[in-house]
């Protein structure tokens, strides 16, 4: 049987966004996120609602700070005591996996969709999308960008304005564009605060 062009996004194969399917599923996700970005600040309950019906799955304990963006939501799934600060944006045309205390800056944003490089296949709607997975204990800094098919290994800390473009091990501090490990986080360092500061 011939699949989807869902199924197909979702499995990480060529496909076209362009059916009715996917642009009624995006339009649902764009409902709710305008409700979401516009109620009062105090209601966090009816905040936490929405994300719990658009996301795959969630924690118990989380909080995404408005505005927020996404395609689809129902391919997110965020452990527990997630936190992201404003402007996050996920394109969620795959499987989105963050784990347990897990902290975003503020203009984060997470990119499982591409595009062929060649103009001919990309100007006729062909794009294709490949899971991020971020780990537990991870601080993703502030204007950090996670393409298509990245990793991110546990405990891991991502500098501001960084780009990551390959998969990032577990226990290490990796900055810059395109994202490299700078050093590896070590029981030394649960003594400083920042840098050379001390607790």
């Amino acid at each position: 049987m011939m699949k989807t062009q869902k199924e197909k996004m979702i499995a990480g194969e060529p496909y076209r966004a362009d059916g009715s399917e996917l642009f009624d599923e995006r339009q649902r996700a764009k409902e709710a996120l305008m409700e979401y970005n516009n109620l009062a600040p105090k209601r966090i309950k009816d905040r936490a609602r929405i994300i719990k019906d658009l996301f795959g799955s969630t924690g118990k304990a989380f909080w995404i700070e408005p505005p927020f963006r996404c395609d689809y939501g129902y391919n997110i799934h965020i452990g527990e005591k997630f936190y992201a600060n404003f402007n996050l944006t996920i394109l969620d045309c795959t499987e989105v996996k963050i784990g347990d205390n897990v902290m975003f800056g503020p203009n984060v944003s997470l990119f499982t969709a591409g595009h062929p490089i060649h103009h001919e296949p990309r100007n006729a709607g062909w794009e294709y999308a490949l899971p991020i997975v971020i780990g537990d204990n991870c601080w993703i800094g502030g204007n950090t960008v996670i393409n298509a098919g990245v990793e991110i290994g546990a405990n891991t800390v991502i500098g501001s304005g960084s780009v990551v473009t390959k998969n990032i091990p577990a226990n290490v501090v990796a900055v810059g564009n395109p994202c490299r490990v700078i050093k590896e986080i070590t029981e030394e360092d649960k003594a400083f605060y920042y840098k050379d500061r001390k607790f």
